[in-house]
């Protein structure tokens, strides 16, 4: 006789520990001389890698001598799995990763696995929700970042309006913004659209394979 069912099923695991009920997978990438584990989930847009990231990834470290992120204070917008932000972190930079809560507990022990020992600054992790209380929770006067990194960010959703608001908060003078994304939907070319009117951008890179392009922007000069 089968035994009687327990009046409620246990908890699930977060995605990021192992066991029986987790659903994750392990993913092997080689950036800035490192072999780096990236524990990918199936419960979110943000937890698996994306082409833009591996494509911004390449690019960062194929262009160091343009974009030297040795000591530089940069921030990571979704940053989901953590990959970007932690080839930024071996490339040197300070780096605070953000994204929503339910993401931060598999983004932080990524983060965690492939930059301790390893890196000049250990990176930073800390929530953020798209175009809300930037000021309260992120005054410019506080977080001014050198460079602000966003790899497809832009997907099929209806937060375009608050993602632009966002870049625009952390973008200030002087701030490089690099904004790497797989175009898949006509969200991807309306974005794409009020982000060059937006800001001063220059295509840096385009990927026909992949479809995946790498824009650098900074802040439009109001005088």
């Amino acid at each position: 006789e089968l035994p009687n069912e327990p009046e409620t099923a246990p908890a699930p695991k977060q995605p990021w520990e192992t066991s029986l009920y987790s659903v994750y997978n392990k993913e092997l990438h080689f950036f800035a001389s490192q072999e780096i584990t990236i524990i990918e989930t199936t419960d979110s847009y943000g937890g698996v890698v994306w082409p833009g990231a591996l494509a911004l990834c390449q690019f960062l470290e194929n262009n160091q001598h343009q974009f030297n992120l040795r000591d530089k204070a940069v921030l990571e917008i979704g940053a989901g799995t953590g990959l970007l932000s932690i080839v930024a972190c071996l490339l040197g930079a300070w780096v605070t990763a953000t994204d929503l809560p339910d993401v931060l507990g598999n983004l932080r022990t990524n983060l965690n696995r492939n930059t301790r020992g390893k890196c000049r600054y250990l990176p930073q992790v800390a929530e953020l929700e798209w175009g809300s209380n930037l000021e309260e929770a992120y005054p410019k006067s506080l977080y001014r970042y050198e460079v602000v990194l966003a790899a497809d960010v832009v997907y099929h959703h209806n937060c375009l309006d608050e993602l632009l608001i966002t870049m625009e908060h952390f973008c200030q003078p002087g701030t490089v913004l690099l904004w790497s994304n797989k175009y898949r939907f006509t969200t991807d070319h309306k974005f794409a659209e009020m982000f060059q009117n937006t800001f001063d951008t220059t295509l840096l890179a385009e990927f026909p394979d992949t479809e995946v392009k790498i824009y650098m922007a900074m802040a439009k000069d109001k005088q």
